[in-house]
């Protein structure tokens, strides 16, 4: 393994940070397009099962068959990064839908009444109020999400995208089990180090939290 690392740096380097983006971009892209879905969801409570489920439904879509027909779809190339960006954007989006629902859902009524009775409505108040509310739930899901595209970015390698996969495609071509073992480790290390960040992050964004805690 340590000599595979010593011999490749620049390939290991260059997966390292595709199959970073890759997992990163999709669940950005996601929760721009959940919000104002889930939002619908969340303002309009019979929307909520339909819009929920049908999400819930895309995320049982085989990820192999999803990258292999992505192509077909979009009229990319089978190689392109494209496929894989949208077909995780799906999965990003699958998950999203409902945990952004359910944190506008978590503002107390009592909340929303007085930021109403503040002058607050309409967009401002999903802005300034609803949403920073939502924060700890929605970033909750950010996390599965993001975890799950590191995961899911590897299945990439057996349709020939270069991302830290191809470490476990070549560790089985050539029955080297180190090469694997150092594929699972960066995805470890690259899947903790996003997790921390967005949990920082959400840290950051709630400061009233940690007062509320220190009470």
């Amino acid at each position: 393994m340590i000599n595979y690392l010593k011999n490749n740096p620049d390939n290991v380097t260059s997966w390292f940070f595709t199959h970073l983006w890759m997992s990163v971009l999709p669940v950005v892209i996601g929760l721009i397009i959940a919000l104002p879905i889930g939002w619908v969801a969340s303002r309009y409570r019979w929307t909520y099962p339909p819009i929920t489920n049908l999400a819930g439904l895309l995320y049982t879509i085989p990820s192999l068959a999803l990258f292999i027909l992505m192509p077909s779809i979009l009229g990319t190339k089978i190689l392109s990064p494209i496929n894989m960006v949208v077909a995780l954007t799906v999965y990003s989006l699958a998950l999203l839908v409902r945990v952004v629902a359910d944190g506008l859902n978590s503002v107390a009524p009592d909340i929303r009444a007085a930021a109403t009775a503040m002058g607050f409505s309409g967009i401002g108040r999903f802005l300034r109020v609803d949403l920073p509310i939502a924060v700890p739930v929605i970033t909750a899901g950010l996390r599965v999400a993001t975890v799950s595209n590191v995961s899911l970015v590897s299945v990439g390698a057996l349709i020939g995208v270069p991302q830290l996969g191809s470490l476990f495609t070549e560790g089985f071509s050539r029955y080297i089990p180190g090469i694997t073992l150092l594929g699972i480790l960066l995805c470890l290390v690259l899947a903790l180090v996003l997790d921390a960040l967005i949990v920082v992050g959400s840290r950051v964004l709630t400061p009233w939290q940690r007062a509320v805690a220190k009470r």
